[in-house]
């Protein structure tokens, strides 16, 4: 009789431990309490959903990014935040590791990106073209030339108003190279810099008569409230071609890695790319980029 009831009590001893072990299993799986579930939350749920984007202005004054930003949230649940300024500030913003994806127009200079270890995951995404504005009445009479070198030396000569952007953009700096191809070192009353973006300083040279370069889809998006016409368009010097990349996350923590890599996805994917294809279309019977993703870069214009 002892022994039995030396065995129900073992027997409730051994459950009582057993049931405790248990409660204290389950709370390390984060399964049984507020505190283990809050602690064990999916990464999906943690995961960061902000994603900087550095851009140049004309992404953003061609309207092209109000289009896709609002698709690319929609398809993977990330919040795009785009600063559109120069070319040259937006990879400052990667020198630094304060944007976690570029989207710029500046191959050499974003190479030195790559080769630095600052950026990774280059990809072509498009391209459209560089083209020479001014006043209908074309006081330098550039209309005609064949380069824009050769445009720009008769607006030298005419010390006719020409309005650049000076802000170390990819048009400033496409700009700057037509000048050395020119043979001239700008500078004077006649050569204006706006520091601005593409759309102001459009706007600005429209105002004051005068010249500057412009990306195409910038101008045609505009172009209804400009007193500016193409003086000089179609040489193949005058490529414009874009790339996206992800600032490097093995050199900043804090960039959102995941985020930066989806961005870039998204843009090379086919989808978007034939979104880019005909974007501008419907408005002004042209696109205003090609869509370039798996081409490249040496035969573009081809």
């Amino acid at each position: 009789m002892k022994t039995a009831k030396r065995r129900v009590v073992l027997f409730l001893l051994v459950t009582v431990v057993l049931t405790i072990l248990a409660g204290c299993t389950s709370n390390k799986s984060g399964t049984t309490n507020k505190q283990g579930d809050a602690a064990q939350t999916p990464a999906a749920q943690v995961q960061n959903k902000d994603i900087i984007l550095a851009t140049t202005t004309s992404t953003q004054d061609s309207g092209l990014l109000d289009v896709l930003i609002p698709l690319f949230e929609q398809k993977t649940g990330y919040k795009v935040k785009p600063i559109a300024v120069g070319t040259g500030q937006a990879l400052a913003m990667g020198d630094t590791g304060e944007a976690d994806v570029m989207l710029v127009h500046a191959p050499s200079a974003e190479m030195e990106r790559v080769q630095s270890g600052v950026a990774v995951n280059r990809q072509l995404v498009m391209h459209n073209d560089f083209i020479v504005v001014g006043p209908a009445k074309d006081p330098a009479g550039i209309k005609g030339v064949k380069t824009a070198a050769e445009a720009f030396g008769k607006i030298v000569q005419a010390q006719a108003i020409f309005v650049s952007r000076g802000d170390d953009s990819g048009t400033h700096k496409k700009e700057q190279d037509i000048w050395k191809k020119a043979g001239v070192e700008p500078g004077g009353k006649w050569y204006q810099e706006s520091g601005s973006g593409m759309g102001q300083t459009l706007n600005i040279a429209s105002e004051k008569e005068g010249y500057t370069l412009t990306d195409r889809a910038t101008y045609l998006a505009l172009k209804k409230n400009l007193a500016l016409e193409i003086l000089l368009e179609g040489e193949a010097n005058l490529l414009n071609i874009y790339h996206v990349m992800q600032v490097n996350p093995q050199k900043y923590d804090k960039v959102n890695a995941e985020g930066g890599k989806a961005f870039v996805d998204f843009f090379i994917a086919p989808e978007t790319q034939e979104v880019i294809g005909k974007f501008g279309v419907d408005k002004y019977g042209q696109s205003l980029f090609f869509p370039d993703a798996g081409k490249k870069e040496e035969d573009l214009g081809k």
